[in-house]
């Protein structure tokens, strides 16, 4: 059930503060320049813990009880290791964060809304890798013809352009502005607009997709200067003052194309569909650590 009204930078505000992202990034290869995104709105900062994954990185906000960001870096041989590994979804609560602090499977059941990756799972270069992006630690709820639309489509052509320019660090976040926002539960707040910002080291350029989170296929390309306006985010600090007041030119988002249309045909989200497509995950998980024990 969704609650309104719910003040989000009343919520992130009063929650108290902690420190954002640490001059020295905890995740060592993820960062442009090697500095991790710094927070420029104090008020998000509020119960941030920092998460290192094997091929992406989130700043966790305890307050929204959804990542504020996800940082990654592409290149054309993750790519291309990432479309061999067939998807497996397996979301599951991340049992690092304090329980009060992180959100639950059920937040999402007949929520309305899609479990969206920050870092997405098609990004992913490994079996394990692809299994870790789906921790709750780097979802945040969507809407789900934009999840599967605009959004999906966005995915890819980052890939693309990864796999045509040979290295991006990406950086993909959350947005919530205005006095008002959704939340799950009255639990995990919906984020208004989302971001997927990039960075190419080897021209300097750097830009960012800005789309609501809902349907109708809407987005602009804006500078670093603008996103950090928008989002309270500097999400590359180390690029000169010139790179950020320029958004470099995007491609138009293209449609989801690894062949798999399967998965993103719309499920039903019943309580026992949910209940039986978790328990069968688990399951299969659980005979594959089992063969990978013998093995």
């Amino acid at each position: 059930m969704l609650l309104r009204p719910l003040q989000a930078v009343i919520v992130l505000a009063l929650l108290g503060a902690s420190p954002a992202a640490a001059d020295d990034p905890p995740c060592p290869g993820l960062f442009a320049e090697g500095r991790a995104p710094v927070l420029t709105n104090p008020k998000l900062a509020a119960h941030t813990r920092p998460l290192c994954f094997e091929a992406y990185a989130v700043l966790h906000s305890g307050a929204s009880r959804t990542p504020l960001y996800a940082a990654e870096h592409l290149t054309r041989e993750s790519v291309a290791a990432a479309r061999m590994v067939a998807r497996d979804d397996s979301f599951h609560e991340e049992e690092r964060l304090p329980a009060a602090e992180r959100s639950q499977l059920e937040d999402y059941v007949h929520s309305g809304f899609d479990r969206g990756h920050l870092a997405p799972a098609g990004d992913m270069p490994t079996p394990e890798a692809q299994a870790q992006s789906f921790s709750l630690a780097n979802i945040v709820p969507q809407n789900r013809a934009f999840n599967r639309g605009l959004w999906s489509g966005i995915e890819e052509s980052v890939r693309r352009l990864a796999s045509q320019r040979g290295t991006l660090y990406v950086v993909t976040g959350a947005v919530f502005t205005g006095g008002v926002v959704d939340a799950l539960k009255s639990r995990v707040l919906v984020p208004t607009q989302l971001y997927k910002a990039l960075y190419d080291p080897a021209s300097g350029e750097a830009g960012a997709y800005l789309a609501p989170n809902r349907g109708g296929g809407e987005w602009r390309a804006v500078s670093m200067d603008e996103l950090r306006a928008v989002a309270g985010v500097d999400v590359f600090p180390g690029l000169p003052a010139a790179a950020k007041a320029r958004a470099m030119d995007l491609p138009e988002p293209r449609e989801f194309a690894r062949g798999d249309a399967a998965e993103r045909r719309p499920r039903s989200d019943t309580w026992q569909d949910w209940f039986f497509r978790e328990l069968a995950r688990a399951v299969s998980k659980a005979l594959r650590d089992v063969l990978r024990s013998i093995f």
